[in-house]
């Protein structure tokens, strides 16, 4: 490699796109940072569900003929599902919960259903064959309350009616609610449409945007309708950028949390000195760019790091398209940045706050898209079409100058930059 180039690879889809940077350009490369050495995996599950935060362990809690629902996540998240089940599985066995009196449920909120072939890989075969498996479903809820910001809180009936809760999950930041894990895995995970809009409708205040917590309204009406609904046990993890596992904490929702979040900020917060004129994100492969409503999250995360009037190349392959029916339409209908926030602040749509967000993307930096979309698609939703990470780049660094500083997020979906000084932007 010449000594005045700086390459990177960048995640997409199953694969990898390579920039490469002239030398003259100022750049950082903004990525989580490495975890401890690894001490096996089983070791740290086991040492997590051996120690839980705030309750007993799961094997003294759990009683046979106690109908268990286990929360685990969709497709479209990296958690490991299929290592970390047969753990939790192994307590329920330990105290003596028959495989009749155990279902597990996919998380989807509004994401689509499954294929079988989905639920399969997520779980494993062994225990896909052996226990019941099945997505949750908005239009099947049971009422149990109503927080104090005002979203009723129905869940899948299956989980509402569950003698024991428990959810599997992963930590990540979030783009307005703060953080990931916790008791999110149900509240949107297994809540119904009303519920996801009236709690994301809160998505808007200055204070809801990631790596915050407990000023954060998205958040905490979550942390309220978690509680309405009743979460027993919780078994999260936290993933370095290869989806390794690295950290894991169990026990209370709530007490949990704290330590997660914790970890999570120590690998994942990385602080630079000035924004960049040119942001080169990539949303972390696959799963996390398997469609624009996913790969969202990592537009979201560099628009904190791009200065007013810079570019952000946006790498996602996005294989399952849009991913969401009324985003797409929001996207595609030649609304302008200022319209389409404005029609999310009248009127909160799922889907739609999506589209509203990526405006705020669009409002601050010109976006150039390495997608597998036609170029004509691209340019209906606004964003520019390049058919690589490196043409983009260069197109980028012409139209902004000699001189022009870039910033690299090859892990843009787990990375929250913040500028010194400043607070999170929103």
């Amino acid at each position: 490699m010449n000594a005045n180039e700086y390459r990177v690879k960048l995640p997409y889809g199953k694969g990898h796109q390579e920039i490469v940077v002239n030398g003259s350009h100022p750049v950082i490369l903004l990525e989580p940072k490495h975890g401890p050495p690894q001490v096996g995996v089983k070791n740290i599950v086991r040492e997590a569900l051996n120690n839980p935060i705030g309750t007993p362990r799961l094997c003294e809690m759990a009683r046979p003929g106690r109908r268990t629902a286990i929360i685990v996540s969709d497709v479209t998240r990296p958690c490991p599902t299929k290592m970390l089940l047969p753990f939790v599985l192994e307590e329920l066995a330990c105290a003596g919960v028959s495989h009749e009196d155990i279902v597990i449920v996919f998380g989807l909120g509004s994401h689509r259903k499954h294929t079988e072939q989905e639920k399969e890989s997520l779980v494993g075969a062994e225990i896909y064959r052996e226990f019941r498996c099945i997505d949750s479903d908005v239009s099947r809820v049971v009422y149990l309350g109503t927080t104090r910001r005002g979203t009723p809180v129905e869940i899948f009936d299956v989980v509402a009616q569950a003698d024991m809760k428990i959810i599997i999950g992963n930590f990540e930041f979030h783009y307005f609610a703060g953080y990931s894990g916790g008791v999110k895995g149900a509240i949107p995970g297994v809540a119904s449409l009303r519920t996801i809009e009236a709690n994301h409708a809160h998505m808007v205040e200055p204070t809801a945007v990631a790596g915050r917590y407990d000023d954060n309204p998205v958040r905490q009406d979550i942390e309220e309708a978690g509680a309405i609904l009743g979460i027993d046990f919780v078994l999260n993890v936290v993933l370095d950028a290869d989806f390794n596992i690295v950290a894991a904490v169990a026990g209370d929702p709530v007490k949990s949390h704290v330590v997660g979040r914790r970890i999570l900020n120590d690998l994942n917060l990385v602080t630079m000195q000035s924004p960049a004129d040119v942001v080169v994100v990539s949303a972390g492969g696959y799963p996390k760019d398997i469609d624009l409503y996913q790969a969202q999250k990592a537009l979201d995360n560099a628009r904190l790091a791009v200065r007013e009037g810079g570019v952000i190349v946006w790498v996602a392959e996005c294989s399952d398209g849009m991913g969401h029916e009324l985003f797409a339409r929001w996207m595609t209908e030649g609304l302008s940045p200022d319209q389409l926030i404005q029609r999310i602040k009248e009127k909160f749509v799922l889907g739609g706050h999506k589209a509203a967000a990526i405006a705020l993307a669009m409002k601050k930096a010109d976006i150039y898209l390495v997608s597998s979309f036609p170029a004509n698609k691209v340019r209906s939703m606004g964003f520019h079409p390049y058919p690589g990470a490196e043409e983009a780049l260069l197109a980028a660094l012409q139209r902004l100058g000699a001189n022009a500083s870039v910033a690299v997020m090859p892990h843009g979906g787990s990375t929250v930059p913040q500028v010194v000084g400043r607070e999170p932007a929103h």
